[in-house]
């Protein structure tokens, strides 16, 4: 099977790892790997700040470039983006044409951890890693994509690791891309929230499958010199030892 990778933003610019580790986890998973170096942003931040006109060239560029690909999915490391792909379609409310394009690219882009196992139907990856593991449930995997079984039975599978659920693992992090810039103290004040149950969690490790809510836990657990460390689900299921 032929997939393309949608890297997204983040994990192209702050941590390029995981995008390295999605490509072995899906070779590993039988999957040819393809990346169209044209790719660029989504259009996620103009779409949520208003900016939809703005939004709508970021869609547009996205699909005249995935309709070029012989890939048979797109697959992308980011619950947020991918969702955003599923949202493509509102950007033309008067232009039926390009709804239907929308439509189409929509249907076969998919969120990584729900690739592996809605599509592919494996839950087992062969991964061996040594820790404790807890799962955030990102927002818009979540809610958007109904995103919820799929992550923590790929982890419960990971040979070694112990995997222990998060109390209030589906309430949000605060980040919400610009949401944590326009309203800083609810962001900190919803985060704070989040790395207490952490920290309760007696977890080594926190794991999503979004960069920008690992990036929020992340620089908050490392402010406070807390020993949990922020991994995203490719990066574990990658490890082998």
């Amino acid at each position: 099977m032929k997939v393309s990778l949608f890297i997204t933003c983040l994990v192209d610019q702050l941590c390029p790892n995981v995008g390295v580790a999605a490509v072995e986890v899906l070779r590993r998973a039988g999957c040819e790997v393809i990346f169209d170096e044209r790719q660029t942003c989504c259009g996620q931040p103009a779409f949520n700040t208003g900016y939809r006109k703005e939004a709508r060239k970021f869609a547009e560029r996205f699909i005249e470039i995935y309709e070029e690909s012989e890939a048979e999915y797109i697959v992308s490391p980011s619950g947020s983006c991918t969702a955003m792909v599923k949202h493509f379609h509102e950007l033309f409310p008067d232009d039926q044409n390009w709804r239907e394009r929308c439509k189409k690219i929509a249907a076969k882009t998919y969120e990584f951890s729900s690739f592996l196992v809605n599509v592919l139907k494996i839950e087992n990856l062969n991964a061996k890693f040594d820790g404790k593991l807890t799962w955030h449930d990102a927002c818009h995997g979540l809610r958007d994509l109904n995103i919820r079984r799929e992550p923590r039975k790929l982890l419960q599978n990971v040979e070694k690791a112990e995997f222990v659920e998060l109390q209030g693992a589906d309430v949000c992090c605060g980040f919400g891309g610009t949401f944590s810039v326009k309203f800083p103290e609810i962001s900190a004040a919803i985060l704070d929230n989040k790395i207490e149950a952490i920290e309760k969690s007696g977890a080594d490790f926190v794991v999503s499958c979004d960069a920008s809510c690992l990036m929020q836990i992340g620089g908050r657990l490392s402010r406070i010199n807390s020993k949990v460390k922020p991994l995203h689900i490719a990066e574990i299921l990658a490890a082998q030892e």
